[in-house]
């Protein structure tokens, strides 16, 4: 034990384990998590020395302020258009969200990982890249594909595990892939695709493409040593990658702060690696946009790569399978200071005369009859107790260029 003054008088050591502000049954507090003001964090030039913008890794970049105005340098990434169409696919996303949880519920799916309050992060995203350029990403980021364009009903043909699976049975539901739409194979695995986005962009580089890549981490798997073996890659060869940790607060049931360790922030860690690393509001659309259009023309200017930490708040459970009143108050994410995504984008398009509360419950409307049919022709094909199922032979196919003798013995024997 420890005096006010750092000092040991026993001279005995004692071990420190990091605890949540709060537990369950306590009142929400994130008094610790210090809000700089909308528009008040500067927008440094692309080519800037990371030594220069180390104050960027302890601070939040905001754009949306209180009243819903967008403000200060990082403002004006988007038109109105573009911002409009920017809400539809959170909404999308969440209305998404909300019937496949119930699909899980129904015994229709084994397992589903919802995004609710982080639609955000991956929508705006995607939209600061070009086809080509390749996303590896973690299993809460289906909003990378619902923005890109990607088909709904393949989605949920994935999920339920049909005969119209895009992956033939060969992943979980939720683990989606898609080369095409620059998605590339989630692994359940945490933090080991990491390090192949890097390498994925030093391939990238060394063809002297013009492709970048993306890497994905949620802040629990940053404990991990792959997270720390892709910034050494990272930084070392400059990989045209921008490297992405999403900072919701909690893992499956263990807080942040196990994870962060002692260094205040997990954009800090970047610091070490000589890497710039910058903290955005994550339920800011607008802001993280801004953030992910610098970060990529530094990559595509061959200037090197980027750390991003989205803060952020995961308001659902961590899976279906997870049980979230177990470790944190059940009012917690009515606390949290960021709000809600899709509210303050909405709130924004209002403000400027470009949306309406009519024109906004219109769109709910129509976004849940689109994602209804679109449910509706997946469970066509079937789902996990119901209707049709990849074959059997979908095991042997596709696995080898020239199938090995015992795998050809074994197909024989399953009549596939």
């Amino acid at each position: 034990m420890t005096d006010g003054q750092g000092n040991n008088p026993t001279g005995r050591l004692s071990l420190h384990v990091p605890e949540p502000e709060v537990r369950p049954g306590g009142k929400p507090d994130f008094s610790n998590v210090t809000i700089p003001k909308a528009g008040s964090v500067r927008r440094p030039e692309v080519d800037e020395h990371p030594e220069a913008m180390r104050d960027l890794a302890f601070s939040i970049i905001r754009v949306l302020d209180r009243e819903g105005e967008a403000v200060g340098p990082w403002a004006g990434s988007l038109t109105n258009e573009e911002l409009m169409e920017g809400l539809r696919h959170m909404m999308l996303l969440r209305a998404f969200d909300s019937r496949m949880l119930m699909a899980q519920r129904q015994g229709k799916t084994s397992f589903y990982m919802q995004h609710l309050g982080e639609e955000a992060v991956s929508c705006a995203f995607r939209k600061a890249l070009l086809p080509g350029d390749m996303n590896f990403p973690t299993y809460r980021q289906a909003g990378l594909l619902i923005a890109g364009g990607y088909p709904m009903v393949d989605m949920m043909n994935e999920i339920y595990s049909n005969d119209a699976d895009p992956l033939k049975g060969r992943q979980l539901p939720v683990l989606y892939s898609s080369k095409e739409y620059g998605f590339f194979t989630i692994s359940g695995n945490l933090a080991t695709q990491y390090i192949q986005a890097v390498g994925w962009a030093m391939a990238s580089a060394i063809k002297n493409d013009t492709k970048i890549a993306a890497g994905w981490i949620g802040d629990g798997a940053t404990a991990e040593s792959d997270f720390h073996a892709a910034l050494v890659f990272a930084s070392t060869y400059r990989a045209p990658v921008i490297l992405n940790v999403v900072n919701n607060q909690w893992a499956i049931s263990t807080f942040q702060g196990i994870a962060r360790g002692g260094s205040g922030t997990f954009a800090a860690r970047g610091l070490g690696f000589g890497l710039p690393s910058l903290r955005v509001d994550g339920n800011d659309y607008l802001a993280v946009h801004a953030v992910a259009k610098w970060a990529a023309e530094r990559a595509r200017r061959n200037i090197g790569p980027t750390l991003i930490e989205y803060v952020t708040y995961r308001v659902g459970a961590h899976s279906t399978s997870d049980d979230p009143s177990a470790y944190r108050p059940k009012e917690e994410s009515e606390a949290w200071p960021l709000g809600d995504p899709v509210i303050r984008l909405k709130n924004h398009l209002i403000r400027i005369g470009a949306w309406s509360e009519e024109r906004h419950k219109q769109m709910e409307a129509e976004i849940r009859d689109t994602v209804v049919a679109a449910q509706k022709e997946a469970e066509k094909h079937g789902t996990l107790h119901s209707g049709g199922r990849p074959s059997m032979r979908d095991m042997f196919e596709g696995v080898y260029a020239e199938m090995p003798p015992h795998l050809k013995r074994q197909r024989q024997q399953a009549g596939v």
